[in-house]
């Protein structure tokens, strides 16, 4: 099997995900323990445990297994790799532009880091604010029952239900965040407003509509047990406070995920 011109995948040893797979933020498919899956522009690609099978990225799609950053020329070619030691996946940098890890950790040209298994996403950074998306996730041990927890405090795993409205504004708003920036703030109502009238320029974008949207998401999650969302939770003075634990919750349950900042494009 073959994708492209110059990259051989042995029959039997890998899975292609079509570009309709959203995100890998979500969940996965049933998949032996280790198995590793990477999503970038247009699809990606799943690899059993202890394969020996080495996945390349990169900007040239003909010569990689999972493309990334197709239309920008300081993502490499083949910008880097994914192998396993036996034992882990291990992502190894091999162009000359940085994979940025959550947080500020960065991976320089020629270094590699083990990663762990779970989600975790990847940006390669071309320029000041300028960020490609690969998303990598290693599949875990399924979840097992546990104990009885009857006088635990609710706890909210499933992503919430959000319009294509809401969702557009939130990403917006906490676009910081999504970007792994390494000191996130909500972005200002004025700013969220005048990038969706830039996107949507026949929307009658507002302030004042913005506001609406936050602040109708912020009363449903509190209605249904959210913590930290409303005035006399918080306290005076309010600041970022309300939106950045409405975009916490939103975060935390997996609702708003990196790859949603495609919104954005």
């Amino acid at each position: 099997m073959q994708k492209g011109n110059g990259v051989s995948m042995q029959s039997g040893k890998v899975v292609l995900l079509p570009a309709s797979v959203s995100s890998l933020a979500r969940g996965l498919p049933p998949a032996p323990v280790g198995t590793l899956f990477v999503l970038g522009d247009h699809g990606g690609i799943s690899v059993p445990p202890c394969s020996g099978f080495t996945v390349v990225f990169g900007r040239n799609e003909p010569d990689v297994h999972v493309c990334v950053g197709e239309n920008d020329r300081g993502v490499s070619r083949q910008q880097g790799q994914l192998y396993t030691d036996g034992r882990r996946w291990i992502v190894r940098n091999l162009g000359k532009a940085p994979i940025r890890f959550p947080g500020t950790q960065l991976l320089l040209r020629g270094q590699e880091q083990p990663l762990p298994v779970a989600y975790t996403p990847l940006f390669i950074r071309t320029g000041p604010g300028r960020e490609h998306l690969l998303e990598v996730r290693v599949a875990g041990t399924p979840a097992t029952p546990s104990a009885a927890c009857h006088r635990l405090s609710t706890h909210f795993s499933q992503p919430w239900d959000l319009s294509e409205r809401e969702r557009l504004v939130l990403v917006a708003l906490g676009q910081r965040y999504l970007r792994h920036e390494p000191y996130p703030a909500p972005l200002t109502r004025g700013l969220v407003t005048e990038e969706l009238a830039a996107l949507q320029p026949r929307c009658e974008w507002t302030e004042k509509c913005v506001d609406g949207i936050v602040g109708t998401v912020r009363a449903r999650l509190s209605n249904r047990g959210v913590g930290g969302l409303t005035r006399d939770e918080v306290g005076e003075p309010v600041g970022n406070s309300l939106n950045h634990n409405l975009l916490m919750a939103l975060l935390l349950s997996a609702t708003l995920v990196p790859s949603d900042l495609r919104l954005l494009d």
